[in-house]
């Protein structure tokens, strides 16, 4: 494991007034003294929101899990377009073209989402393929604005060319269904993959899953980590249970990612986000944890409270037999609501599990997963949309980061675990 860097005092005391903060409202371990040291250097005089807003466009910031592809897919017309112009400002969702540009998002990784009722029907590879060749499409309707990147040399010349690049990771492995199918969705242009995703799969069990089918991967999927080291697809152990991830951390030769997952350090015993143990493996690895917006994966007390508002929710869908993501299951949810509006928290509390990371393995090891799109209405205030990024590197620069340890978070981090993952798969070609 590389050695955790030492914060600066104004950090550490910063995440320790937020832990604090959240003691009171949930039962967590207190956090520690901060470290006797220097003190730290005076503030620059600039604003820091007027210097994070400057950083949010100095920097290449890939954010590790953007659900817009399904949202429209979900709500396409009749004969299967897309309904929202997203190079212009859309009327609905977290993510278009106008906002990133605000926020300074370079590299959205466009999640190619299969729900598991699709591994359930036998559908999940044609839903894959669709969302694919939808991703594709906005490259080709809006090709001044977007651009499809499937290297990290790709995203950086993107980034020069003034475009938003489009990186790809399908989330939910259930479309391999065979070892072959790593190199197929490869050629499609996915960068990594989420072994599973609500429930057990063929690959994996899921955090969100009961059963423990595998005790971890199945033969396939451990089959299929060992190919997507060998292709060059990185491993995203987000949504995996822990057998599944120490699994995954066991056999794979390239460093690992979690795309959009946060610090469990904050809601005690819930699987979906990383224990300190696995934060600690996957910076062993040379991975990445990719800090997830949504207020549940924040706060205990939020997620509990949302847990009982998501039964109610699901109750009404069940009763019309609809199925979260359809129009019509759409218009309830949002009814739902407006009528019953759930607590949130904040974009402080994001940083909050930043710094509890970077505490645990350093500032390299750490980055943005934000879920825009894919965890309804419970962003924080202050990160409600892709244009918000610039409200986060502010917390940062308050909280004492330096220039260097943004940039790296921002993106730096990712693009070099995907270099890596890159490097290794050229080794495996005699390349």
């Amino acid at each position: 494991m590389l050695a955790p860097r030492s914060l600066p005092l104004v950090r550490t005391w910063a995440g320790a007034l937020g832990l604090a903060m959240l003691a009171g409202c949930a039962a967590t371990p207190a956090p520690p003294a901060p470290p006797a040291g220097p003190e730290a250097p005076a503030e620059p005089t600039e604003d820091p929101a007027v210097r994070a807003r400057e950083l949010a466009h100095r920097f290449i910031i890939v954010d590790g899990h953007v659900d817009v592809p399904y949202r429209l897919y979900a709500t396409r017309d009749v004969r299967g377009a897309i309904t929202e112009d997203l190079s212009k400002r859309t009327p609905t969702g977290d993510f278009d073209a106008v906002r990133a540009r605000e926020g300074g998002l370079d590299a959205p990784f466009m999640s190619i989402y299969v729900p598991a009722k699709h591994q359930e029907d036998g559908t999940a590879k044609q839903v894959a393929k669709e969302l694919v060749e939808m991703v594709r499409g906005f490259e080709a309707r809006w090709p001044d604005t977007f651009v499809v990147a499937t290297s990290a040399d790709a995203i950086e010349a993107a980034f020069r060319a003034g475009k938003i690049a489009l990186p790809m990771g399908l989330e939910n492995g259930a479309p391999i269904e065979r070892v072959e199918d790593v190199a197929t969705i490869h050629a499609w242009g996915i960068r990594y993959v989420t072994l599973t995703h609500s429930k057990d799969n063929a690959l994996s069990d899921s955090s969100f899953d009961d059963r423990h089918t595998h005790g971890g991967l199945s033969e396939l999927g451990k089959a299929v980590v060992r190919e997507m080291n060998r292709v060059g697809i990185m491993v995203d152990v987000s949504h995996l249970s822990d057998e599944a991830i120490r699994d995954v951390l066991a056999i794979s030769e390239t460093p690992v990612i979690a795309s959009h997952s946060s610090a469990r350090r904050f809601t005690p015993g819930w699987e979906r986000n990383l224990s300190d143990e696995l934060i600690r493996a996957v910076a062993d690895s040379g991975g990445v944890v990719m800090v997830n917006f949504g207020s549940s994966f924040l706060d205990d007390e939020v997620r509990k409270a949302r847990d009982v508002r998501w039964k109610e929710i699901q109750a009404l869908l069940d009763e019309k037999g609809l199925a979260f993501g359809e129009p019509e299951a759409k218009r309830i949810v949002d009814a739902y609501d407006r009528e019953h509006p759930g607590p949130r928290s904040t974009v402080e509390r994001v940083a909050d599990h930043i710094d509890h990371i970077v505490s645990l393995v350093g500032v390299d090891h750490v980055g943005f997963g934000s879920d825009f799109d894919g965890v309804g209405d419970s962003l924080p205030e202050g990160l409600r949309d892709v244009s918000a990024y610039p409200n986060l590197l502010r917390v940062l620069l308050e909280r004492g980061y330096t220039e260097s340890e943004i940039e790296a978070i921002c993106g730096k981090n990712l693009l070099r675990v995907l270099r890596a993952v890159e490097a290794h798969a050229r080794t495996q070609r005699g390349t």
